[in-house]
């Protein structure tokens, strides 16, 4: 699919999302479940799966023999510890967690890095950037379909510059991913309010007002009564996205209201993975200790509780 038959697909999404005025848009950006299972180990370790691997890797496990898994897991687990001290800490198994449960955030920026690093010198400057996505449309000033395409690369150049901590214009694969997913860094996070606030301040006072703010998530269309959930947004704004009171929400409200600081899953799962496992009490694990508890990391056929799922790549 080229650029412009993604942004057709946008802009019909767009019309699509419109015309549908009883759907709420969602601008908050929670850390997601580490799995929908019940957190239950007396009954099954399927959570702990979940979270460790990752909803789908870790069905690829119940395919495996106790002895395969016990394998691979120990593979992990050299990826795990990053010092290479022979010991898993709590930090390192938070940072795996969270690796694992967006995995597909790494993916996405693979894809579109072939894309991108045009002369495949295993970086993406600015230049190379905006001649694969904006190439054409240089050469086209005034295009008929409607999108200003100038204020787009515009914004994208600013968050470029955002993501490039270095300021050459040229992009690492981590700044390349920064760039493409900045609720995810938090050196990005003032540029992610800073759009969503663009994107919803219709009159550009700097502030987001309480009919902007309905107006982001709702059209009338016409429709004199609001939904329910409408109403209790403006509930929400009056009492808990307004601090001070003033009628609008400002650069830190906006933030606290989009970006909110969540309970650490991720650190609470390595906690409790180290705390089933940790032998002898000194608060980290050996490669021994995880393969010894491995039916509590991974799972195998020997402790399939869920529907297996036959996969043939290689983790």
């Amino acid at each position: 699919m080229d650029l412009r038959q993604f942004l057709m697909c946008l802009f019909l999404c767009t019309v699509c999302a419109l015309s549908k005025p009883t759907e709420k848009k969602e601008r908050v950006h929670h850390e997601p479940q580490l799995s929908d299972k019940p957190h239950d180990d007396a009954q099954n370790f399927d959570y702990d799966h979940d979270a460790f691997l990752g909803a789908e890797e870790a069905k690829t496990f119940d395919q495996l023999t106790p002895e395969e898994s016990k394998e691979r897991l120990g593979k992990i687990v050299s990826k795990i510890d990053g010092d290479k001290d022979g010991f898993v800490t709590v930090d390192e198994l938070k940072d795996w967690i969270k690796f694992a449960q967006k995995r597909w955030i790494y993916e996405d920026v693979e894809r579109q890095w072939k894309g991108h690093d045009l002369n495949e010198d295993g970086l993406v400057s600015w230049e190379e950037y905006k001649n694969a996505t904006y190439g054409y449309i240089l050469d086209d000033p005034d295009p008929d379909d409607g999108f200003n395409y100038k204020q787009m690369m515009m914004r994208d150049e600013r968050r470029f510059k955002m993501a490039d901590k270095d300021g050459d214009l040229i992009a690492t694969k981590e700044e390349f991913t920064a760039f493409l997913h900045p609720e995810e860094y938090d050196y990005m996070k003032d540029i992610v309010v800073q759009e969503t606030m663009e994107d919803i301040d219709k009159n550009a006072d700097g502030f987001i007002d309480l009919e902007e703010y309905i107006g982001d998530m709702y059209s009338h269309d016409g429709n004199a009564d609001e939904p329910e959930w409408v109403k209790t947004e403006r509930e929400q704004f009056v009492e808990f996205r307004d601090k001070n009171r003033d009628g609008k929400m400002d650069k830190e409200e906006t933030k606290d209201w989009i970006l909110p600081s969540d309970y650490d899953h991720a650190e609470a799962e390595a906690r409790h993975l180290v705390y089933e496992s940790d032998q002898n009490k000194d608060g980290k694990l050996t490669k021994e200790e995880i393969v010894d508890k491995y039916d509590l990391f991974v799972g195998s056929q020997a402790t399939d509780f869920g529907e297996a799922l036959v996969r043939h790549d290689e983790f």
